[in-house]
This record gives C-alpha cells, structure tokens and sequence, in this order.
C-alpha cells in the first residue's frame, strides 16, 4: 500500500492540483516518509542553491561474445552549505584520480563529510579508506568507524542530511540499493541513483537495466525508476552522463511499469 502510494504521490509531478487528493489517498494506508519528502519538495523553494559536480562520468560496454564487461561507475560531489558529499567512489584502481580530482574542485579527503555508496558492487565502493572522517552510507547501512546506525531507513524512512538533501531506498539492482535526491534552485530536483538507471538509453532499451546492468528484483528496479522518473528533473545514472527528464520518458516508462505488473501477475 506504501508503494501504491508513492507512485500516486510522484503522478502529481506536472499537475499539483492533485494534491489534495493525493493527500487522501496516501493518509489512508499511512503515509511513507518517501512521499512527505517528495510531496514537501514540490511545494517548497529551496533555501539555499547546491553545487553538484560529476567527478567521473559512468561507463559501460559489453564485449561482443557477452563474457566481459569494461565498465565504471559515475562519482558525484554535492557540496551544501556546512558539508561535502560524495556519492559512489569509484573502483579501488581510482584512488589517485579521485583524490587530483577532489582537489581540482577545492575539497580534500578529510572535507568530505558524507561518503553515500549507492549500492555495494566494487565499482562504487572503492576507495572508502580515504574518507575516514566522513559518515559512511551503504546502500542502507549508515556507519562512523566501529559504530552502526540502527533501523535506518525502515518502512521507506528517508536519511536526511538536509532538508533538501535525501536518502532514499530505491531497491531493485540490488535490494539495498539508495539514490540520493538535491532539491536545488538552478536544476530543480537532481536524483543521483547510482545503477537503478544504467544510462539514459534504458529508458528506450531496458534491456540495458535489466540484463547489461543486471537487476536483482526487476519489479522493484521499474517500481524506483518510475518514482524517481516522476520526481526528478535531472538524473544522474550510474554508467553514463547526467540526463535530462521529460514527460515522454516519464510516460514510456509508465507503460513499462504496467507490462511489469501484467508479467508478474500471470
């Protein structure tokens, strides 16, 4: 029911309107705290703009006989007022172009204060050791050093860094998989997803989410990027380059979502 209810709550995206009635239908089987942040975001400015910079544009290739994959992931640095984030550490062989590249931007290791690892494959986790004085989220587990934060994000509950800066679960290429959402006043809302989307092109070919990618609950996978599409102007994805959201992918995708349930359900 909590699902049902985000994805009625990000259907309000071009007409807020519907808000009352979203209200309604998401109080009545209680309503997550992924929908108030979506809900709240749209109704509000935010207070102060975020810099989002992509230290490394994401890539992936498949070698022709299907056996090998040259493939990165995209890093991100959001930087807010008070604090760093990075999101996604590339792969262990990184450390010294992630380190120049920190330093290009003005920010060294020790600045960083949030290191946000979309999910745990090798080619976002590297590198962690260089921020040891930053708060380490993993997927869903939030930790300082030796000490681990209990029952985060339970029943949808997003990580909030700031008011307009998120945590969300969108499970699907793994089960624990998070994406983290800016609300800034030059791009409007940028999602940072990691591979809950490969490229912009698995909006056309979701061959490339679901098989190239690969999805570890692929109901799940449509069910995030759906929420995420409804919500965001801006993704940045986890093997290719910032893209922008229009209706279209929206819409598309929404057919997708609905192919989905009909498989599933047969």
């Amino acid at each position: 029911c909590r699902r049902e209810a985000a994805h009625s709550a990000i259907a309000i995206h071009k007409d807020p309107i519907k808000k009352e009635a979203l209200l309604k239908e998401s109080g009545s089987c209680g309503r997550s705290p992924v929908v108030d942040f979506l809900v709240s975001a749209w109704e509000r400015q935010p207070k102060m703009d975020y810099d989002i910079n992509v230290i490394k544009e994401g890539y992936s290739l498949l070698s022709k006989d299907g056996r090998t994959m040259v493939a990165n992931g995209t890093s991100t640095l959001v930087r807010g007022p008070g604090f760093n984030i990075i999101v996604d550490t590339l792969s262990a062989w990184d450390r010294d172009f992630l380190v120049d590249s920190l330093a290009k931007l003005g920010v060294s290791c020790d600045e960083i204060n949030y290191v946000v690892c979309t999910h745990g494959h090798s080619d976002h986790i590297g590198n962690l050791n260089l921020f040891q004085r930053a708060t380490h989220i993993i997927g869903t587990t939030v930790s300082s050093g030796d000490v681990y934060q209990l029952c985060t994000f339970e029943n949808d509950e997003p990580y909030r860094i700031a008011t307009d800066v998120q945590i969300i679960p969108t499970p699907g290429h793994t089960l624990t998989d998070v994406s983290v959402v800016v609300k800034t006043a030059k791009l409007g809302t940028v999602a940072i997803t990691g591979d809950l989307f490969e490229k912009e092109e698995d909006i056309d070919n979701p061959k490339l989410w679901k098989d190239v990618g690969g999805s570890e609950d692929p109901q799940k996978q449509c069910n995030s990027r759906q929420m995420i599409l409804e919500v965001a102007d801006y993704i940045i994805p986890g093997h290719g380059p910032m893209f922008k959201v229009t209706d279209e992918m929206r819409e598309k995708h929404a057919t997708l979502l609905e192919t989905h349930k009909y498989e599933d359900s047969n």
